[in-house]
């Protein structure tokens, strides 16, 4: 007998709240996920029939999707969590059997099975194949599949289209972002990294080769995003599969990467090829010496070298944004900012981009040791995004330091002075638009002033403070004031008890798993 032909709902969820900023409106259609896509398509070679939503914060999820649904996948960041929960919530009261997938379902399936009926691990097309047809409601605990790695491949540009191109057509303006992604895993083995104990692996040259081809059917200057971890491990090749798709050089690029993988001279030929901006990770001037390649150098002969490494790059490449984590185990005192300070003055051009150390859940091993540790807080998942709150108690600062010392920082890059500096220092008005609008927005200004805020709640809010220092684990008042504030209209939908979430369960799991070896 045939399979049943199914009625599957794919969410992507990009942000959190439930209205779009300026900023949301032009860039949270460009921030698609690709897996959700894949999703999409692979379900409907099985013979099911899709509705596929992203979720930029415009759309009314109560109402977008059809009544009639028997499954609805949800891909989601740590970030969206919450809203996550709330839609399988209610989806499931309407009969619906919910699915999670993406980083959130990965980092924490233990809480992600409370509220979903299958949360999803490593996922191919046979793990949604055997989910599909092993569909049911598990109202007391869902239940987790992974397949063994990652999907060794992944539905062409040319098969996602539809998807990508009705997500696209929610951007406020002409400035669309086609994603791609060239390989899976990571070479690097970054302690808080969740891509580093995944091993690296291409994918087929030859196909994304074909769909560049694709994509200059679609647009004039197509702008690519490239969603590898790190691009350009295989570079040669996928510089000759770009230099083969668009000889006429109409396509721009943005790619992540490594200061280790691009020398100047690799600079000058991603530049040849058309690429407008890369992102690479700095992390910290005292650690990660192979990723930045600067080998045993460490605090001020570290950042030189990379001043130097990364004002050679933006002589080719117009748009440049250094990845920095605050609050590592390995910074101590003023010294780890101060050096970032003297490296943005040495740099005018570069945009700075600072992430608050965080443990998200099953991420990476050394989330195993903190927990041991006891320096995990259990923010809500809704603040997890690495700017609105370290859940990793700092090792060698107090609260209110570490506060002070963050928003000492983030003025000296965002004052007056610096934006204009760099603008100045960047080639290309549209890179000097995006250096300002995000200066003067939610990542420079609205940054400034949440941590601001958030320093003197620590003064002055004592059940906040108290929660910081470990003294107590109830979520603080204003957090969820402000979880429901940003979830709108779908904060009725969050079960109850979802705010909280056993912040050790890796250890927790991990433990018992050795227990029940024994």
């Amino acid at each position: 007998m045939a399979a049943k032909k199914l009625r599957i709902g794919i969410l992507d969820i990009v942000t959190r709240r439930s209205k779009a900023t300026l900023y949301g409106r032009i860039m949270h259609g460009n921030l698609a996920s690709i897996m959700p896509q894949a999703i999409g398509v692979w379900c409907e070679e099985e013979g099911h029939q899709v509705d596929f939503i992203c979720y930029t914060g415009i759309e009314n999820l109560v109402t977008e999707f059809p009544d009639d649904l028997d499954a609805l996948f949800i891909g989601a960041f740590t970030q969206s969590a919450q809203l996550a929960y709330a839609m399988s919530s209610l989806f499931r009261k309407r009969g619906v059997v919910t699915i999670l997938g993406g980083p959130h379902a990965r980092c924490y399936p233990e809480d992600a099975q409370l509220y979903f009926d299958y949360v999803l691990g490593f996922t191919d097309k046979t793990t949604v194949i055997n989910v599909l047809a092993d569909l049911a409601p598990h109202p007391a605990e869902g239940r987790y599949i992974s397949a063994k790695t990652q999907p060794h491949e992944l539905p062409s540009v040319r098969a996602r289209w539809k998807y990508i191109s009705a997500t696209l057509a929610k951007t406020a303006t002409n400035f669309n972002i086609v994603p791609m992604i060239a390989s899976l895993g990571c070479p690097y083995t970054c302690s808080f990294c969740i891509d580093s104990v995944i091993k690296y692996q291409p994918l087929d040259f030859e196909l994304i080769r074909d769909d560049l081809k694709f994509v200059l059917t679609k647009f004039r200057r197509p702008i690519v995003g490239w969603y590898d971890p790190n691009f350009g491990v295989r570079f040669d090749e996928i510089v000759s599969a770009i230099e083969q798709a668009d000889p006429e050089r109409r396509m721009r690029f943005i790619a992540e990467s490594s200061l280790s993988l691009l020398s100047e001279e690799r600079a000058r030929q991603l530049s040849k090829v058309g690429f407008k901006a890369v992102l690479p990770g700095i992390e910290s001037w005292y650690d990660m010496g192979a990723k930045s390649k600067t080998g045993v150098k460490r605090a001020r002969d570290k950042m030189l070298q990379v001043a130097d490494h990364i004002n050679a790059i933006m002589r080719h490449i117009p748009y440049v944004q250094t990845n920095f984590v605050l609050g590592l185990d390995c910074d101590e005192g003023p010294e780890p900012f101060e050096l970032t300070k003297e490296f943005l003055d040495l740099t005018p051009g570069a945009f700075p981009a600072y992430s608050m150390f965080s443990a998200f859940g099953r991420a990476a091993p050394l989330n195993l040791k903190l927990q041991e540790e006891n320096r995990i807080l259990r923010f809500p998942f809704h603040f997890l995004n690495n700017n609105q709150a370290m859940n990793v108690k700092p090792l060698n600062y107090d609260w209110p330091d570490f506060y002070s010392r963050l928003i000492d920082l983030s003025e000296h890059s965002f004052r007056a002075k610096a934006i204009a500096r760099r603008a100045a220092a960047t080639p290309g008005w549209t890179p000097k638009w995006m250096n300002i609008v995000r200066a003067i927005s939610s990542e420079g200004y609205g940054r400034i002033k949440y941590h601001t805020m958030m320093r003197n709640r620590l003064d002055t809010d004592k059940p906040l403070r108290a929660f910081f220092e470990r003294e107590t684990e109830e979520i603080p008042q204003f957090y969820a004031d402000r979880v429901k504030q940003e979830l709108g209209a779908y904060w009725e939908y969050l079960p109850q008890g979802a705010l909280e979430h056993d912040q050790n369960a890796y250890l927790k799991s991990t433990n018992a798993a050795a227990h029940a070896a024994q």
